[in-house]
C-alpha cells in the first residue's frame, strides 16, 4: 500500500486525506492544531462540509486516515508529500507564507530521496521557485492548486473539471496524476459512502501539465475571473435599479451567449469565503511585486466591498425611515449555503452594518451560527432555528441561500404579521411567484 502525508487539516487537507483515504492510500494527516486532531481521530471533520464524515470515519476506523501531531514517522513513510496549510491575509493584502516556508523547512529534515513534495495551498507566482530552494535536491517540487468547491468537495473531486500539476519532473507529475486517477477510479464507490448523488453517465475533466509558475497562476486567476464575474453583474445590478432593468433578466439574456455563458453572473451581496476575497488580493499585491498594475481587479474588489453598504442603504430608502430600534432578522451567516464557513463573508457584513445603525439583530444559519460568532458585533443575538429568529421582526434579510431559508413561506408569515415591514432578498434567490406576492415589500438587488 502506498502511503502519502498531508500537511495542514483546513478545508483542503481533511478534503484530500479523505478522498486519497477511502481510493486506498495510506493518509498521514498532519496538523499543529491538537484540537483538529483530536476532532479527526473521532471520525469526523471539524467543519460542515456534504459527506465528508462518512469517509473520515471509515478511513479512520481502518487505520487509513492516521490523524497526528508529528512529522514523523509521517514524512519518512511517504513518496508523496501535500501541503496544504494556510496563507491568511497581511494586513497590505498579501499573503502570509509563513506556514509554506516552515512546512517544507520542516519537511526537509526527514523526507526520503526521490519523493515528490506538492504545493496545493495557494501561493502566489514564483513561490514555488524560493521554497524548493528548502529541499533536498533529489526531492521534486510541483504546484497542484485545488479547485475544488467548498459544499461541493467530494462531487468535484470525483466529477473534476481539471487537474493541474506545475513542474519540471515529468515523473513525478505522474505520481501525483496517479493519486487522483484513483480517487477517480473510486469515485462511484466513494460517492455512495458519501450519499452524494452522482450520474451514472459521470465524467471527470482533463489531467493538465504545465509548468510551475503556470500552475501556481492558473489558481488564483480563475479565482480572480470568477470574483469579477460576481462583482460586473453587481456593478450592472446597480444600473439596474437605477433605470428600472431587471438584473436577473439582464444576466439570464447575456448568459445565453456561449461566449459569456451564465455561471456566476448573479447579482447579491457578493463574495466572501477563504478564497476568492484573498486570492483576489492576493493577485494585485502579487502583480504589484513584478511591477504590474491590475485596475480591473481592484474595480472588482471595490465593488465586492460596497455591496453589504449598498443593500442596507436600499432597504433604508426604501423604508423611508431610519433602522434604528427595528427588529431585524437575518436569515444566513455562512459566506455561501452548504457550509460552516464564515469567513469574510457578506451576510455577517450586512448583520454588523445594521447593528452599528442602531437595529436589534437576530441571525440564523443552520451550520455556521457559532464560527460567525467570532466576526458578529456583541450585540447581534443567534438563533437556533427561523421561526425563533422571525419573532417579532420588522425587517427580513435573506443572506445566504441555503434551501430552507428560500423556500420558508415568506407571504404567508408576512399575511400573518403585519408589522413586517420589508423582505430583503440579498442573493435574488426568492421563485417570481414569491416575489409578486410579497408586493411592495419585496426588495432584491437590481431589481
Amino acid at each position: 500500500m502506498k502511503t502519502i502525508t498531508i500537511i495542514g487539516s483546513g478545508y483542503v487537507g481533511v478534503s484530500t486525506a479523505a478522498l486519497a483515504a477511502n481510493a486506498g492510500y495510506k493518509v498521514y494527516l498532519v496538523d499543529v492544531n491538537p484540537k483538529r486532531i483530536d476532532v479527526i481521530k473521532q471520525g469526523r471533520s471539524f467543519f460542515f462540509e456534504e459527506g465528508i464524515d462518512p469517509l473520515i470515519k471509515k478511513a479512520v476506523d481502518a487505520c487509513l486516515l492516521i490523524p497526528t501531531l508529528e512529522y514523523e514517522p509521517a514524512i519518512s513513510e511517504s513518496s508523496v508529500i501535500f501541503s496544504c496549510v494556510g496563507t491568511p491575509d497581511n494586513p497590505d493584502g498579501s499573503p502570509n507564507l509563513e506556514y509554506i516556508y516552515a512546512s517544507a523547512a520542516k519537511t526537509a529534515e526527514t523526507i526520503r530521496p526521490g519523493s515528490v513534495y506538492v504545493q496545493k495551498s495557494t501561493v502566489p507566482v514564483g513561490t514555488g521557485a524560493k521554497v524548493s530552494q528548502l529541499l533536498p535536491k533529489d526531492v521534486s517540487y510541483v504546484s497542484n492548486p485545488e479547485f475544488l468547491r467548498e459544499a461541493c468537495a467530494v462531487r468535484d473531486s470525483i466529477m473534476f473539471d481539471r487537474i493541474v500539476v506545475g513542474g519540471d519532473n515529468r515523473q513525478a507529475i505522474e505520481k501525483v496524476f496517479e493519486i487522483y486517477k484513483a480517487i477517480e477510479k473510486n469515485g462511484m464507490q466513494i460517492a455512495r459512502l458519501a450519499k452524494i448523488d452522482l450520474p451514472t453517465s459521470a465524467k471527470s475533466g482533463k489531467y493538465m501539465s504545465t509548468t510551475l509558475e503556470s500552475a501556481e497562476l492558473i489558481k488564483v486567476t480563475a479565482n480572480a475571473f470568477l470574483a469579477l464575474k460576481i462583482s460586473f453583474a453587481n456593478s450592472i445590478a446597480k444600473l439596474a435599479d437605477a433605470s428600472g432593468a431587471d438584473v436577473v433578466g439582464v444576466m439570464d439574456g447575456i448568459g445565453e451567449d456561449m461566449r459569456i455563458g451564465r455561471a456566476f453572473l448573479n447579482a447579491g451581496r457578493g463574495y466572501g469565503g477563504g478564497c476568492f476575497p484573498k486570492d483576489v488580493s492576493g493577485l494585485i499585491s502579487s502583480a504589484s511585486d513584478y511591477g504590474v498594475e491590475l485596475p480591473i481587479m481592484v474595480s472588482a474588489q471595490d465593488t465586492n466591498e460596497s455591496m453589504p453598504g449598498y443593500i442596507v442603504e436600499k432597504a433604508h430608502e426604501k423604508l423611508g425611515s431610519s433602522l434604528k430600534d427595528l427588529r431585524v432578522a437575518v436569515l444566513g451567516l455562512a459566506f455561501k449555503a452548504g457550509t460552516s464557513d464564515a469567513r469574510k463573508s457578506q451576510a455577517v457584513k450586512i448583520a454588523n452594518l445594521m447593528d452599528k445603525a442602531g437595529a436589534k439583530i437576530v441571525a440564523y444559519d443552520p451550520q455556521a451560527a457559532e464560527e460567525a460568532k467570532e466576526e458578529l458585533r456583541r450585540n447581534v443575538v443567534t438563533e437556533t432555528n427561523i421561526e425563533a429568529a422571525l419573532k417579532g421582526v420588522q425587517v427580513i434579510f435573506l443572506a445566504t441561500e441555503w434551501p430552507e431559508i428560500i423556500q420558508f413561506d415568506y407571504v404567508g408569515f408576512t399575511d400573518k404579521n403585519s408589522s413586517v415591514k420589508l423582505v430583503v432578498d440579498c442573493m435574488n434567490c426568492l421563485p417570481e411567484d414569491v416575489i409578486k406576492r410579497l408586493g411592495n415589500k419585496y426588495v432584491g438587488v437590481g431589481r
